[in-house]
């Protein structure tokens, strides 16, 4: 007698760097993480921020969380999922969010998908074939939850049909985008702590001395999205890290992530 046994799958760095890339048709630049098996979203970290797209499409995710800051994301296709559960505070690390398609997912209660409330700036959603769109005044809703939205199920929202989500459920909540802004005192707060990666004391320094020649906060963001991810920005090479302590440390220690965040606050 054989059994088949369903393994789920990691979104690993490895996954990631052998998983198909493109341009797709509207121009944005797209990784294809469909139909891997994966269970959970983890490691986007390893990305860097360099898709516009991210398609986690036919997998077997169960919840929207765990997310890194990607201010570069407009667009993310979950359809053929498992989802039942969205964690709040998406809007901070997905700012510019713009397309969320959530098709045939497990979503069964208005109140769960309260979340996507605060991801002001959506404009198109998708949750055709989720059980939650079988309740009385789904649509109407959903046009309330996110005022700013435009389309949903693919259907262009109509403005009797936002008159009649206020005579439904009230005017709308005003929400205000929320960014990570760096001000005195909150640096620890706002901004994500870097793991406690080892690094030797040459890397620490070709570290601070790639942090010291950033122009740009995009910059400062890239470099902190690559040590969330465990690893040595790219820009970094082996021979700066080489030039940048003339003797040998046989001692790791670790990144300390205050460097950064001055940094980022100095500049903001």
């Amino acid at each position: 007698i054989s059994f088949a046994f369903r393994h789920s799958m990691r979104i690993t760095a490895d996954l990631i760097l052998r998983s198909p890339v493109f341009i797709n048709p509207v121009k944005d630049r797209e990784i294809d993480l469909r139909g891997n098996k994966i269970a959970v979203i983890e490691n986007l970290g390893v990305t860097q921020d360099q898709y516009d797209t991210i398609d986690l499409s036919d997998n077997e995710i169960k919840k929207l969380e765990n997310f890194p800051l990607l201010r570069r994301l407009r667009t993310i296709f979950l359809n053929n999922n498992r989802i039942n559960r969205i964690l709040p505070n998406l809007d901070e690390v997905l700012p510019n969010l713009d397309t969320l398609i959530l098709t045939n997912n497990r979503f069964a209660k208005l109140s769960d998908l309260e979340p996507l409330a605060d991801l002001i700036s959506l404009r198109s959603l998708s949750l055709l074939e989720n059980p939650v769109t079988k309740k009385q005044n789904y649509r109407l809703y959903i046009i309330h939850l996110l005022p700013n939205l435009r389309l949903l199920d693919f259907r262009k929202i109509k403005q009797k049909e936002k008159l009649e989500s206020i005579k439904q459920f009230g005017e709308p909540q005003t929400r205000v985008k929320k960014q990570k802004v760096v001000v005195a005192g909150d640096s620890a707060e706002l901004l994500p702590k870097l793991p406690q990666a080892e690094y030797s004391q040459e890397q620490v320094s070709a570290i601070k001395a790639a942090i010291d020649k950033t122009s740009t906060m995009d910059d400062l963001y890239r470099i902190e999205n690559a040590l969330m991810a465990g690893q040595i920005p790219q820009d970094i090479s082996s021979q700066q890290v080489s030039e940048s302590v003339s003797m040998e440390v046989e001692n790791s220690v670790s990144y300390d992530s205050q460097y950064l965040n001055d940094n980022i606050q100095a500049r903001s």
